[in-house]
């Protein structure tokens, strides 16, 4: 069985980035709400500053940087697919709704199928 690894955050350098991502958002939804006497242009100017500043402080911890890497990764891969021409979304489209007739009529005539058995031939029911 193959062991798995679980990735902490490591240094404790990093872990206070993370508590200063932390408090800075709650010190920027603070400020959202300390600053409604002052306007709304304070109000939204405090709460994205903080936030803008949480982000940047975020993106210089190590799971910030993980996150861009994966976000890299993710991209690359994307560039790799090969997406289907008009005429093959098409054809795979007209297959799926000519599959959903097919067992919707399926369906309806088990249905009666049943129907009929059950009301007609068990229990002797007439309509």
């Amino acid at each position: 069985m193959a062991s798995t690894q679980v990735e902490t955050v490591s240094s404790g350098a990093d872990k206070a980035k993370l508590a200063a991502v932390v408090l800075l958002v709650a010190g920027a939804v603070t400020a959202y709400y300390l600053l409604a006497p002052q306007g709304a242009v304070a109000q939204w100017g405090g709460l994205a500053a903080g936030l803008v500043l949480a982000v940047v402080v975020f993106f210089a911890s190590e799971a910030g940087k993980r996150l861009v890497g994966f976000g890299r990764d993710a991209w690359r891969e994307m560039a790799k697919v090969v997406w289907p021409t008009r005429k093959e979304t098409m054809q795979t489209t007209a297959f799926v709704f000519a599959f959903a007739v097919v067992m919707a009529l399926f369906l309806w005539g088990t249905d009666k199928t049943l129907e009929w058995v059950l009301y007609d031939l068990v229990l002797g029911w007439r309509r």
